[in-house]
């Protein structure tokens, strides 16, 4: 990709009627697992998530890709300048009415151009650009409001005649659920499960997606209202 830098991408391509997970998955599912390790001549493999999309199922709600997923990956090699060899074993979830796991295990020598370099760009390019708390751009995440028993009201900016979704992520054991928006492009979200006697403040990822475009927003919530 440049001087510093190699761009590759994981596809994961499905037939029409299943879906595969997120990074988080909802209220079940398999998150993908991805391991690096026997790669060559790599430093760091800085895997990129584009917006998925919500679902609801009898499983209770799920965060999910359909049909084909391109996953961008930004490769940095150990030592510039020389052969790189990216080897991937990648577990996860293969979904329709039941899940069933599934295993990959790919490798490629990254050198030169590829032919599918503008593939692998586009899908870069749906990647939740990072936004801060009260942007004036849209979609955005305009503000936050706390409420009792340990959830927020979230209000977010964005185009005319798009319909938002919003997802949360708190820290490992912290489960947070979404509502669907009301008619004045809110959401409430809850802090459901966490790990027993935590408190004080927690780091949130807010994920929000109109039409096209997504964002993504790194905010502090107190956990103590719960």
């Amino acid at each position: 990709m440049d001087g510093a830098r190699h761009l590759a991408g994981v596809e994961i391509a499905l037939d029409p009627g299943f879906k595969t997970y997120w990074r988080t998955p909802g209220d079940s599912g398999l998150p993908p697992a991805f391991d690096w390790s026997g790669s060559e001549n790599v430093a760091a493999a800085d895997l990129r998530w584009p917006a998925p999309t919500r679902q609801e199922d009898a499983g209770g709600t799920a965060y999910v890709y359909g049909g084909a997923v391109i996953l961008p990956v930004m490769v940095t090699p150990k030592e510039a300048g020389k052969p790189v060899r990216l080897k991937l074993a990648i577990d996860y979830g293969v979904c329709k009415d039941i899940c069933i796991p599934a295993r990959a295990e790919l490798s490629i020598d990254l050198s030169g151009e590829s032919p599918h370099r503008a593939t692998i760009e586009a899908a870069l390019a749906k990647v939740p650009r990072p936004t801060p708390l009260g942007a004036k751009a849209e979609p955005a995440i305009e503000r936050i409001e706390g409420r009792d028993k340990g959830s927020y009201l979230v209000t977010v900016r964005v185009p005319d005649g798009t319909q938002p979704t919003l997802f949360a992520e708190g820290p490992e054991n912290w489960y947070l659920s979404t509502s669907l928006p009301d008619h004045g492009n809110r959401f409430v979200v809850s802090i459901e499960d966490r790990p027993k006697g935590a408190s004080g403040s927690i780091p949130v990822r807010l994920t929000l997606v109109a039409g096209s475009q997504a964002t993504e927003t790194e905010v502090s919530l107190d956990a103590g209202l719960k």
